[in-house]
């Protein structure tokens, strides 16, 4: 694996800031996780309408502007397909780890066990989406699009999400210690 990076963390910053501008100037900011309850919305709305107008959240999100998710949907879908590709083209940079192996840190805390770290995974993206929501936006929509916009809520969004990031890590790799 080599050490030098792929683009320079500059480079980069400036291609995601063009990008940006280039999508909000064309549709609108960026951001994911309002796709999945504009979805939710809009098929309420078609099988239940007046549930889906007594729900407050529901009722705010599925007007017939938002019946248009396609281009939400696109965003979703070109993340899994983009990261797929890169992943592809950049493969003999990333490091080597044995097909279904699990890190040796995760080993270390919690065990060899696949079932758990998927599950862990799954619950976290879970509990990601939810806390996205009750926030208003997800991490793109407001660390991204928010913050170059200098929306008050996103920067507490952004040190908040740092925040209990760092928390989180250093409570469960408590016993991992300095072993470089």
């Amino acid at each position: 694996m080599n050490d030098e990076p792929i683009i320079s963390w500059k480079a980069a910053g400036v291609a995601l800031g063009l990008l940006l501008t280039l999508a909000t100037f064309l549709v609108k900011p960026l951001g994911v996780s309002t796709q999945f309850v504009v979805t939710d919305a809009v098929v309420m709305h078609q099988i239940a309408p007046e549930a889906a107008e007594q729900n407050k959240y529901l009722a705010k999100y599925g007007t017939k502007s938002d019946w248009g998710i396609g281009y939400g949907w696109m965003l979703v879908f070109g993340m899994l397909i983009g990261g797929g590709i890169t992943a592809r083209i950049f493969r003999d940079k990333q490091p080597e780890i044995d097909k279904g192996s699990i890190p040796p840190m995760w080993q270390a805390e919690f065990g060899p066990s696949e079932v758990k770290r998927y599950s862990a995974a799954f619950t976290g993206g879970l509990l990601l989406l939810f806390g996205a929501r009750l926030a208003g936006g997800c991490t793109s929509g407001h660390m991204i699009s928010g913050i170059s916009q200098l929306a008050v809520s996103s920067f507490i969004f952004g040190v908040t999400t740092f925040a209990v990031a760092i928390v989180a890590a250093k409570f469960i790799y408590r016993n991992q210690g300095d072993k470089s």
